[in-house]
């Protein structure tokens, strides 16, 4: 039998005025009487089986309308949710963090039902509908294709259904009686995710206008509370993320409370497509991808430029800090990667082949190499803290359709370091660690919030030397200051770490730097050294990144930069544009000079007018350009142009040269 949850909107019997004193606790009350406890400390006497939408008639006419839901002892209910017991109620309003979520399902809902609409229930078999930070979503299975151009058209359908302001009703069915009516509509997608919920309890199914899916809910009271949506794109996505099951159609939409909301959104995204660091990259020559090595960035020139930029600047201050640089094999023995633990918990992001009959792996990370180096010979404590640093190509493997551009590959570069300590020099050396990623992120303009994450699932070590490595990591952070929050669960397979995530200029977070202590490693390696009492004991090992991927990391700077990047990392810093033929030598000497006072430039001497080449070199996001006419060749001087500030004026070629030199000292 269906048990249909009614909508009860109020009436007779209900009191406002009955406030009870603030001591007394929400409650069942006796009779038919329910007790309400308000955020403002009163409670009141409702009869029962009052909704929340009626309570909120009775706080203040027209409160019902602005609310999504409600929160009933902390848990999100709906509006017409009959109270059969009192408790803690709360209203959810548009500005609570969890509104946005509840609006966007719903407006999932509505796009299911617009796909049923237009393409007919036969046609069409939905899978899921879901809500996530960058918006709303339907996968569904239809009998033909549907393409971008038909967007616009299931968008207008479902401004239809908003306008026919159709209630969500919730249903609660038992499993049987649920499973019944999902295989009379030929639900099966839906049925299937039915069918593998745990448990025996009643099912939620939430119906509007003849359209019915399964959802824990709550949804907005009706459809018509949605004012501000866009279909962005539609793709294929497989049944739930399987390459072996069918592959469905992903229409995905944004949707916010104003619309006002909804476009600043869309000038967002307009703005990280103008940024998107594939379209520059191709733009500014600085990397490409090929079909031949799917996910391997091939660098060129220019890319390669701002790259060793990057690894100089960190090289400098690492060899300032008393760090060591090494380099260790890509290809080591499968024995390795047992001993390091990597085997058991990293097998299926490794890439393998066979050497001389035995199995070798492409190294994923750099610490067995560094726990090696370190056991290569006995070490006394007087050498700790024994701080190795290595710009080490690591491969990993991710499925094709995870791949991202810089943002997600399979072949990358880590500015990774291993710092061997005693015990008593973990506080100190990480927040050593902690300074040096300041610097780095302070001098390229990024803020950043931090991460502790706690020991994963799949963690291998005794617990009480996780506990030990977080107490540590806790300990530094707290002395420090630091502002952080909890990831439990989350760490490294061998030991806790501290996450940096950066936010660029569109205010997008990347989890980038990382700080990770370890205990095990050292056990699985029996690396040792020699204390001042003449015994052996065990270091302590902080595994350390600051850019993270190199390759993700150039990603990100070029969106952030939008591809103008700071002169330090620009790959051409200087172009020299002769006026014309004549000046051609002049613009070259300069050019020579320029590159022997260690500045990346070009000069550009084609016949093109001077107006186009300026214009290229402007597209080319170049900090500075020297014109050289026929004066300025006579004198060895320049009529100097900047990036964003337009004409510098005329000056000698030794007094620019200065001027660039301040401007990459200063950073």
């Amino acid at each position: 039998m269906e048990i249909r949850e009614q909508k009860n909107e109020g009436g007779p019997g209900i009191d406002p005025a009955a406030e009870l004193p603030r001591s007394e606790s929400a409650g069942e009350c006796g009779g038919s009487e329910i007790r309400i406890a308000l955020p403002s400390g009163k409670v009141r006497r409702y009869p029962a089986g009052t909704t929340a939408a009626a309570v909120a008639d009775s706080i203040r006419p027209g409160l019902r309308a602005k609310a999504a839901a409600a929160r009933l002892d902390g848990r999100l209910v709906d509006l017409d949710l009959p109270l059969e017991s009192g408790g803690a109620l709360e209203l959810v309003l548009p500005d609570d963090p969890e509104a946005l979520e509840l609006l966007r399902r719903s407006a999932a809902h509505v796009l299911a039902h617009a796909l049923k609409r237009l393409y007919g229930d036969d046609a069409v078999t939905i899978g899921s509908c879901f809500a996530g930070k960058d918006g709303f979503g339907c996968d569904a299975r239809l009998d033909a294709p549907v393409g971008a151009g038909e967007l616009v058209r299931i968008e207008k359908e479902m401004e239809r259904i908003v306008a026919e302001d159709l209630p969500f009703t919730r249903m609660s069915r038992s499993r049987s009686e649920a499973e019944e009516r999902l295989a009379e509509r030929g639900e099966a997608l839906q049925l299937e995710l039915l069918r593998e919920r745990p448990g025996d309890g009643p099912v939620a199914l939430y119906g509007h206008g003849g359209f019915e899916a399964l959802e824990e809910g709550p949804l907005l009271p009706s459809t018509g509370r949605l004012k501000a949506f866009r279909l962005m794109s539609v793709a294929g996505a497989y049944w739930r993320g399987d390459s072996v099951r069918p592959m469905l159609q992903r229409i995905h939409g944004a949707a916010f409370w104003k619309k006002a909301q909804l476009g600043e959104h869309l000038e967002r995204l307009e703005e990280a497509r103008r940024r998107d660091h594939r379209k520059l990259g191709k733009e500014l020559q600085l990397f490409l991808f090929s079909e031949e090595a799917p996910g391997m960035p091939f660098y060129l020139p220019r890319g390669m430029a701002v790259r060793t930029a990057l690894e100089d600047f960190a090289r400098r201050l690492q060899l300032r800090r008393g760090y060591e640089e090494v380099r260790t094999p890509l290809l080591m023995n499968r024995r390795l990667w047992e001993e390091s633990g990597h085997w058991d918990h990293y097998k299926d992001q490794m890439y393998f082949c066979d050497v001389d009959g035995s199995p070798y792996a492409l190294k994923p990370m750099n610490c067995p190499g560094h726990m090696l180096i370190f056991g290569s010979r006995l070490r006394s404590y007087r050498e700790l803290p024994l701080r190795l640093a290595e710009f080490g190509q690591v491969h990993r493997h991710e499925f094709s359709g995870a791949l991202s551009g810089m943002m997600r590959v399979r072949s990358f570069c880590q500015d990774d370091a291993h710092l061997f300590v005693r015990p008593d020099q973990i506080g100190e050396e990480i927040g050593r660690v902690m300074d040096l990623i300041d610097e780095v992120y302070g001098r390229l303009g990024f803020s950043y919030r931090m991460e502790l994450s706690t020991r994963p699932a799949d963690s291998m070590g005794a617990a009480e030397l996780w506990e030990q490595a977080e107490g540590a990591l806790r300990d530094v952070l707290e002395r420090r200051g630091a502002d952080y929050r909890l990831n439990e669960g989350d760490g490294a397979f061998y030991g806790p770490k501290i996450d940096y995530h950066v936010l660029d200029a569109l205010g997008r977070s990347w989890q980038c730097g990382t700080i990770q202590l370890d205990f095990q490693m050292p056990e699985k390696f029996d690396l040792g050294y020699v204390g001042e009492d003449g015994a052996r004991h065990r270091p302590v090992v902080i595994h350390r990144a600051v850019y993270g991927s190199i390759d993700r990391f150039l990603g990100i700077l070029t969106e952030h930069f939008a591809g103008a990047f700071p002169l330090w990392l620009a790959p051409v810093q200087a172009r020299v544009l002769p006026v014309s033929e004549a000046q051609r030598e002049a613009a070259e000497r300069m050019r020579e000079r320029l590159a022997e006072a260690g500045l990346r430039a070009d000069a550009d001497s084609r016949a093109e007018k001077l107006g186009s080449r300026i214009r290229e070199a402007q597209l080319a996001k170049i900090p500075y350009m020297l014109v050289v006419g026929e004066a300025e060749a006579d004198a060895g001087r320049a009529a100097v142009r900047s990036r964003g500030g337009g004409d510098v004026g005329t000056m000698e070629l030794e007094a620019f040269v200065r001027l660039a030199e301040q401007e990459i000292q200063s950073k």
